[in-house]
């Protein structure tokens, strides 16, 4: 079966040029330019890909967006306007927050060859998140933690891992969470799925303990997981059962999802801190409240958003905002991370700006839990003053 692209545009020549460039790339394409009509071909036709204008006379594209999340919409979207830019990345964000699968956005005009290399690119064979799909996943045991290093920065020494839920599909390899996440929240099956990547990584914690590897790591929970009164107590037996001690593993939580039942989370999130784990605000930076959320919650490190670390060392804004975040962070006694460390420029600017540990491409990607032994060793081999367990 081809891929299957909606376009929705209010200007028909338009929408046309991107069906023929789509068409080319063996995408079978529909256009619209009314809101009714694209709605019911997201219900009936269930296009594998989107693309939306955002400026349009009967129903902008946000409007678009919030009927898309309630739809469960699995769909790939690229957003596409000649508007101003910032306004086009804001309603990115407002897709990407609510759970929408944003690969990108398309500036209006564009030339046929752009086009298609993007629409290129993001070929796929068929679409398997479905809710269906991903209960039978997580029935079979496909859905496994892949572990990525965490360095600190000014001695290159190994600090631990963050626990990254992968699908290991039988016949389209590897997907990311940014593909199933969204819909394990929205069908209740997100506490079943950060349970199984929590017993595993905890239990891979205690295999790692009989080696000599006493490796942290850092485990996500979703806004949906923050509902269990009992969490606390039930990683705290977890970690006994394992014999792992609670202060080795960090629960990584977004401002957002922080932000979603403020009372509840303050109650599970402080209950986690006097058992002994350690809390991180994840992509710090990116909400709309996280001075709010580093005074209200307890929260012993604060881990800035790839957006930022990205560019930290080409721009000048980027960097002043990591520098205020880290600078932010150690006067609050919390240690920072930098995710998305991808070249070596940016990593010698995060550890000149102080920062204390990072994560990234630059670094190591994400691996199996097989392959931690050997990347420590090679890792040690390459770096013989950074032994294994700092800070």
């Amino acid at each position: 079966m081809s891929d299957r692209l909606l376009v929705i545009d209010d200007e028909p020549d338009f929408a046309n040029f991107v069906a023929r460039v789509a068409e080319s790339c063996a995408y079978e394409v529909r256009t619209t330019d009314n809101p009714t009509e694209f709605r019911a071909l997201c219900t009936q036709w269930r296009p594998s890909h989107i693309i939306l204008d955002l400026v349009m006379p009967e129903a902008d594209g946000v409007e678009l967006l919030r009927y898309l999340a309630g739809v469960l919409c699995s769909a790939r979207i690229w957003i596409m306007s000649g508007f101003d830019g910032r306004v086009v990345d804001a309603a990115r964000r407002i897709g990407t927050e609510r759970g929408l699968d944003i690969v990108g956005t398309l500036q209006k005009p564009m030339r046929a060859k752009e086009l298609r290399a993007v629409l290129e690119q993001h070929h796929t064979e068929e679409t398997v998140v479905t809710v269906e799909a991903l209960e039978e996943a997580l029935g079979r045991g496909e859905i496994l933690p892949f572990y990525q290093p965490k360095v600190v920065l000014n001695s290159l020494q190994p600090v631990g891992f963050e626990a990254l839920a992968r699908w290991q599909h039988s016949s389209q390899g590897t997907i990311c969470p940014d593909r199933f996440i969204p819909v394990a929240e929205a069908s209740g099956q997100i506490d079943a799925l950060s349970e199984t990547v929590t017993r595993q990584a905890v239990s891979q914690m205690g295999e790692w303990k009989g080696m000599g590897i006493e490796a942290r790591v850092a485990i996500n929970l979703s806004a949906h997981n923050l509902h269990e009164e009992a969490l606390a107590d039930r990683l705290n037996a977890l970690c006994r059962h394992v014999g792992v001690p609670e202060e080795s593993i960090t629960i990584e939580i977004t401002e957002t999802a922080a932000m979603a039942e403020p009372l509840r989370a303050l109650d599970i999130l402080t209950r986690l801190r006097i058992k002994g784990f350690k809390l991180s605000i994840d992509d710090f930076g990116t909400g709309f409240s996280s001075l709010v959320q580093l005074h209200r919650l307890p929260f012993s490190e604060l881990k800035i958003d790839q957006s930022f670390v990205k560019e930290c060392d080409s721009s000048r804004e980027a960097r002043i905002i990591v520098k205020t975040m880290i600078e932010l962070a150690h006067n609050l006694d919390m240690s920072v991370v930098a995710e998305g460390v991808e070249t070596e420029a940016v990593l010698q600017t995060l550890a000149d700006l102080g920062c204390d540990v990072g994560q990234g491409y630059a670094l190591a990607r994400p691996m199996g839990a097989g392959s931690v032994p050997a990347w420590l060793a090679q890792w040690a081999a390459r770096h013989p003053h950074g032994e294994f367990g700092g800070r």
